[in-house]
């Protein structure tokens, strides 16, 4: 076979060979890289997806117990949003796993999502059931605790299916490595032959070609192969730095995002920035310019909490005219606008608490703005807004926080002086006006008894209102809680006593079913709450109505439920019905008398033993109101009773 033969058998089996590694280095491996990174951010997608899922769906489920709480039906708004958005969560996650058992798992987890709203969240809604149903609120939480396991399964399956498109990628990678070593060795021997008989023509080139390779494996990527006479390796040639050439525009497309992005998390911590803003304006100004190599910036903007900030860089740059700032802030936020002189300006847009400002970077000697540069500058002064929009939250929240502590401590010193300013003359009131019903004064007429009545009714009203006010301006409540083991229907019994002439003048039927039920707490502080419900009770009650008060135990609770069928609670006073100072609509329009603390009273004794209050109420048809505390064993007849703190 003549050199000539066996040097187109050698070249044409090169080339082929070569071409093939090409393909499969380059060609296969990055549609394979390619193939394995589609998957992997469709796997990511749904693993988003299915996390709100979740979060959806505990939206709903804090509005429906929002709603069921509350009866307010404001709740229903992201009960109504966070299912919808769930469901169509759902389907995303759906779209992007393909492993059968992650669709079952999905199924699952569907079902478990309308298992919740069909048979909790909607009954709920139709019915508008409020709080006070414990049995249909356990079974509520007891369907989304089985979402959430479903939940928690499909994300584990999604996370097993990431992990096999890893390990399958990473499997591909290996076999097209040993696919390319294998064509790469072919390549050797067969131009190992071809060097024999064509040293000269060979051996020169491809010593240049594989130099340049290994200079880009290295990382010099401006290596290029230098041209060859033949035209098989031509075409290699023009492969490789057409490769190269690639690599290095890819390569320097990152590092030029990469800067973006740095330039905007360093001006992002500057403006964070608060012992020295000036110097961090400074900053700011120095690291736009030296990032599109301007000649001056100008920047001017308010910070909240700081005041305004004016920066001019270099230090003695010539400030911008008075026009050219006033067109600036007419042009809007984040429009950006090149000028003929080079300059560029945007507005860095305010809001209702904050003037707007801007940002001016000129660079009149220097090449036309690139894209680029213009994106870097408008993704800086969108970061610039963000931070200020962050501060101004800040700023906000500070002085919300100290005006809210001011007004507290205002309310404090105001009800320890009326009841100072109270009690002194309120004891001379009470002391002589007994002192003048005493049977051992002058014997008074009808109306002057009449009037020394009401005077010490009125004042005794007063006295424990005052009381009241005390009671609720304690700083620690649970602190004054002294601990027994007590039969609260003994405690109910004293209360029933001591209220039993106020219902027989109204003509109420009182009825107690209290069978013995053990706690532990204060006496006094358990005795007050209770009056203070049958006392409301009686009081919005008219007469010839009914009073109830119900005792249940179990062995983790005690509840005690007083119903009236008086004039009832509208809907809208609810919420704020165990505030402070709050009175009801109706009781007000009737002029039902009450400074409107008793409740607030019930709530802080319950809630310093450790219970809750809940009311149900129909305006028209009567209220009743549900204690409900801690249950502890009876004591045993050896068992002492001494007082202890809780």
């Amino acid at each position: 076979m003549s050199v000539q033969r066996r040097l187109n058998v050698g070249f044409a089996a090169l080339f082929v060979l070569f071409v093939i590694l090409l393909v499969v280095q380059f060609g296969a491996g990055s549609r394979l890289r390619a193939d394995q990174e589609d998957r992997i951010d469709r796997v990511t997608r749904a693993e988003i997806a299915n996390d709100r899922v979740l979060q959806r769906m505990t939206d709903a489920e804090t509005g429906i117990r929002g709603f069921q709480i509350t009866g307010q039906e404001a709740f229903l708004e992201p009960y109504e949003r966070g299912w919808t958005a769930a469901l169509t969560a759902l389907d995303d996650v759906a779209t992007g796993v393909d492993g059968t058992g992650t669709h079952r798992l999905l199924d699952r987890e569907r079902e478990a999502a309308r298992l919740w709203l069909d048979r909790y969240a909607l009954p709920i809604v139709d019915s508008g059931m409020v709080a006070g149903n414990q049995t249909h609120s356990v079974y509520g939480k007891q369907l989304f605790d089985e979402f959430r396991l479903v939940n928690a399964a499909v994300a584990s399956s999604i996370t097993e299916e990431r992990q096999k498109v890893v390990t399958d990628g990473d499997a591909a990678h290996r076999r097209m490595d040993i696919i390319a070593a294998i064509l790469t060795g072919a390549i050797l021997i067969v131009g190992v032959a071809v060097a024999q008989t064509v040293r000269r023509q060979l051996l020169v080139p491809l010593k240049r070609i594989s130099g340049t390779m290994r200079r880009l494996t290295a990382g010099d990527r401006s290596a290029r192969a230098e041209p060859v006479r033949a035209p098989e390796l031509r075409t290699v040639v023009k492969a490789l730095n057409d490769l190269a050439a690639q690599t290095e525009s890819l390569l320097a497309a990152e590092q030029s995002r990469a800067a973006r992005a740095g330039l905007r998390q360093a001006v992002a911590a500057e403006m964070q920035e608060t012992r020295d803003p000036d110097a961090a304006g400074r900053r700011i100004a120095e690291l736009i310019g030296a990032a599109v190599s301007a000649d001056a910036v100008h920047c001017e903007i308010a910070v909240p909490g700081t005041g305004k900030l004016r920066v001019n860089w270099p230090s003695g740059a010539p400030d911008l005219p008075a026009g050219d700032i006033t067109e600036i802030l007419g042009d809007g936020s984040g429009h950006l606008r090149v000028r003929p002189d080079g300059g560029v300006w945007i507005a860095v847009g305010g809001d209702a608490d904050r003037r707007a400002g801007y940002l001016h970077v000129s660079r009149p000697a220097a090449p036309s703005w690139t894209d680029a540069e213009q994106r870097l500058l408008a993704g800086v002064v969108r970061e610039i807004e963000r931070v200020l929009h962050q501060l101004g939250v800040q700023d906000t929240q500070a002085r919300l926080i100290t005006e809210l502590r001011m007004l507290d401590q205002r309310k404090d010193v105001f009800i320890q002086t009326v009841t100072h300013e109270l009690r002194t003359p309120l004891t001379s009131i009470l002391g002589y006006t007994e002192m003048m019903s005493d049977d051992d004064g002058p014997e008074l007429t009808a109306l002057q008894q009449r009037a020394l009545s009401a005077i010490l009714r009125n004042a005794h009203r007063l006295h424990d209102t005052i009381g009241d006010l005390v009671l609720l301006d304690r700083p620690d409540h649970g602190a004054t809680v002294q601990a027994e083991v007590l039969d609260l229907a003994a405690v109910a019994g004293m209360v029933r006593h001591e209220l039993h002439n106020a219902a027989r003048a109204k003509d109420l039927t009182v009825n107690f079913d209290t069978p013995e039920s053990w706690v532990r707490g204060d006496r006094t502080q358990l005795q007050r709450a209770l009056r203070k419900l049958i006392e409301n009770a009686i009081k919005f009650t008219p007469a010839g109505g009914s009073v109830d008060c119900r005792m249940t135990a179990d062995p983790r609770t005690v509840s005690v439920s007083v119903t009236d069928t008086g004039i009832g609670i509208p809907a809208e006073d609810v919420p704020g019905l165990f505030t402070p100072f709050h009175r009801a609509g109706n009781a007000m329009d009737q002029a039902v008398q009450g400074p409107g603390l008793g409740l607030a009273i019930v709530r802080d004794i319950v809630r310093d033993h450790g219970g809750t209050v809940a009311v149900q109420s129909v305006v028209g048809r009567g209220s009743t109101f549900t204690l409900t505390l801690p249950a502890t064993p009876a004591p045993t007849p050896t068992e002492p009773k001494s007082p202890a703190h809780v």
